[in-house]
């Protein structure tokens, strides 16, 4: 009897699970549709589609979108279930590149930002002039975050019926800052026009009157909460931000009250270069310049520009409040 010949048909190997490669084709979800996230939530989104409060979701993270941050204003895209209807969840499948960012740090030795809002346009910086007293290094560190974002800070003055606010609003007339008071005692009116169709920010330490302001912008705060913080899993503390639609159009994030502001991230440079008239002429500063001037940088390139002498001066008060962090040791609540 002759000797069979055998070859590699003779064998049969069933592949076990771990050996099956996996396809590197992921879907397109060409039927996703747009919306925006208005809050955060223990692994869930609540998420706007079109920018309309009335059409509101909740999503979780599509697995191939990794462990990157999903914040409130990020503009993504959403698939499955968008009736929002109890019980339902949406899902999450592409983030849009931000067009603005604000961050922080939980201090100046933290090198792990914190992505507070996308897309903003506007940051609200609200201050008490009294009770509590204003701090000046709080406001620059966070115009620093703001004009480094890319978002138009704005003073927001409360309280003022305590005490006079001349003198420290003074201390940011060089730079152009836009001053509008919120006080209870002041009309919502102009406030409202600042808002008006744009994604505005407001931070402000604990105590400043930011709740109050926002519970008069947004009539049924309260309520609107609930709504766009009910994700599922909990409901919205003064340790997240959550995004309120105004009545005229347009969103306010109310953040949480914050007792620093860390700006590990964020170096002079970075300043600088946040302000187009002056961001030219730091390219002829001598490496490793911080852009003080005399006697740590005597030669600074920003003392040879006339005219811009008040400028640079409030600038580089920005810079000295860029290396002390201040912070604020008061309680969580906010008034």
């Amino acid at each position: 009897m002759s000797r069979r010949e055998y070859d590699e048909s003779d064998v049969r190997v069933r592949p076990g699970k771990s050996s099956r490669p996996r396809t590197k084709t992921r879907p397109q979800h060409l039927d996703a549709e747009a919306a925006m996230v208005v809050s955060v939530d223990r692994g869930r989104w609540g998420c706007v589609l079109d920018n309309d409060p009335d059409r509101h979701l909740v999503a979780m993270r599509a697995r191939e979108l990794g462990r990157n941050p999903i914040v409130v204003g990020d503009q993504v895209d959403v698939v499955g279930d968008l009736s929002g209807k109890p019980d339902t969840l949406a899902r999450i499948v592409r983030v849009s590149e931000r067009r603005t960012v604000l961050r922080r740090t939980a201090d100046d030795t933290d090198p792990f930002e914190r992505v507070v809002v996308a897309n903003a346009e506007q940051l609200f910086i609200v201050v008490a002039l009294a009770d509590p007293p204003p701090r000046t290094g709080f406001v620059e560190r966070a115009m620093v975050a703001a004009y480094v974002g890319g978002l138009q800070p704005i003073l927001c003055l409360t309280k003022h019926d305590l005490a006079a606010e001349s003198e420290f609003a003074a201390t940011f007339e060089d730079l152009d800052l836009i001053i509008v008071y919120g006080g209870v005692e002041d009309p919502v009116e102009p406030v409202l026009e600042l808002l008006d169709d744009k994604l505005t920010a407001l931070i402000g330490h604990s105590g400043v009157g930011k709740s109050t302001l926002v519970n008069r912008l947004v009539p049924d705060a309260d309520r609107a909460v609930g709504v766009v913080s009910g994700v599922g899993k909990g409901r919205h503390t003064s340790t997240q931000s959550v995004a309120l639609p105004l009545p005229e159009g347009g969103w306010v994030v109310d953040t949480p009250g914050v007792r620093s502001f860390g700006l590990a991230h964020i170096t002079p440079d970075d300043v600088i270069q946040a302000f187009s008239d002056l961001a030219d002429a730091i390219e002829n500063c001598p490496r490793g310049c911080t852009h003080l001037g005399p006697p740590a940088d005597p030669e600074c390139a920003l003392d040879n520009l006339p005219g811009k002498e008040l400028r640079v001066a409030a600038i580089r008060r920005l810079l000295v409040a860029l290396n002390s962090n201040d912070p604020w040791f008061r309680g969580n609540s906010d008034a």
